[in-house]
């Protein structure tokens, strides 16, 4: 187990998304969401004991930022090695018919298919998924021939070109033009062909989004409708009405819950691995900074890292600081005086 263990954080330390797969290459969870939402290592350690497997499936494209070739034909490896040259030096592992060749996305976006060249060789990327070592299927234990260590960027010829439109079989989707372009999610949501159980909400937060980074409510309805008429499953008018009444009170946080397909990684709002972006509180006032006592200054960075893009109670910032409530309400008072730009909720705390 402690083998196991350790195989397992290194696929995370790597983001991928992990699922539990039987011996005939079966997922034993649904797996749909986990395109969406990484499962924790305990979520991993757990599967394994419910379903009394060590079987390992990578879930392929954006989320694990993964695509594989899978070879099973090994005839067809002189072709695609002058095609695709990079199979020689990149990550491979022994499956129990072929090979997998391993690339990494750097956030491209690449199409699965089932005939890469008019062959049959197999590119999996979203909507896939993969058997990784150290899985046994029919006998034969998955190996990496070439470590993880050694993976490439995605050759150049196998990434999918793409004008922000979105293409279905009866849907062509061009996104219009808006305000808030810095916000990210708003784009994604408007990318996603919506499906049952995420139009609600997408359309709800879209509208919402659109309307905070000043567009007029009318043009926010007209975008939403737009894109709920694109849906290959749109709302009905009925249900459609219901989100603009509706109040809202998501930050980033509460967007991730609702909408897990959603990635903060492009959005300039958010603190993230060290970096503040450019719209950031603390970057906007940084020359308001040494003016701060001390609880002002541990207010002001909490809301630019803890809380950055939220819209947090200031019962929530107490919390986090350990401070009176009170206290909080007089910092931030005082913050929005010295010409801070803050978002937070006047709700009172409860206590």
């Amino acid at each position: 187990m402690n083998y196991i263990h350790s195989i397992i954080n290194q696929y995370l330390k790597y983001g991928y998304s992990l699922i539990p797969v039987d011996k005939e290459k079966r997922p034993c969870v649904y797996w749909k969401k986990h395109q969406y939402k990484r499962a924790t290592i305990n979520d991993i350690l757990n599967w394994h004991i419910q379903f009394d497997t060590l079987n390992i499936g990578i879930v392929t494209g954006y989320i694990s930022q993964l695509a594989v070739i899978d070879v099973d034909d090994l005839s067809l490896l002189p072709d695609l090695g002058k095609r695709v040259p990079e199979i020689n030096q990149t990550t491979r592992v022994r499956t129990n018919r072929g090979c997998h060749y391993y690339f990494y996305l750097n956030g491209n976006k690449v199409k699965s298919t089932n005939s890469l060249f008019d062959k049959r060789l197999e590119l999996k990327s979203n909507g896939s998924y993969i058997i990784a070592p150290p899985s046994v299927i029919k006998n034969h234990r998955y190996i990496y021939e070439v470590p993880l260590s050694k993976i490439l960027p995605i050759p150049e010829k196998l990434i999918k070109k793409s004008d922000d439109k979105i293409t279905d079989k009866y849907i062509i989707f061009k996104i219009p033009k808006y305000h808030g372009h810095k916000m990210d999610c708003i784009r994604q949501i408007l990318k996603r062909d919506l499906k049952e159980g995420e139009r609600n909400n997408g359309l709800f937060i879209l509208y919402n989004l659109l309307i905070q980074n000043k567009n007029s409510r009318e043009y926010a309805r007209k975008i939403v409708e737009k894109k709920n008429r694109n849906l290959a499953n749109p709302l009905p008018d009925v249900e459609l009405k219901k989100i603009y009444r509706k109040s809202y009170h998501y930050g980033c946080s509460g967007i991730r819950e609702k909408l897990p397909y959603v990635c903060c990684e492009n959005c300039t709002y958010r603190f993230r691995g060290g970096q503040l972006g450019g719209r950031n509180i603390l970057v906007r006032s940084l020359r308001l900074l040494p003016e701060l006592n001390s609880t002002q200054r541990s207010v002001a960075c909490l809301l630019g890292t803890v809380f950055d893009g939220e819209n947090p109670s200031i019962c929530r910032i107490a919390k986090e600081a350990h401070m009176d409530w009170r206290v909080v309400k007089k910092a931030i008072r005082e913050l929005k005086e010295k010409g801070f730009c803050l978002c937070y909720s006047k709700t009172a705390p409860l206590y």
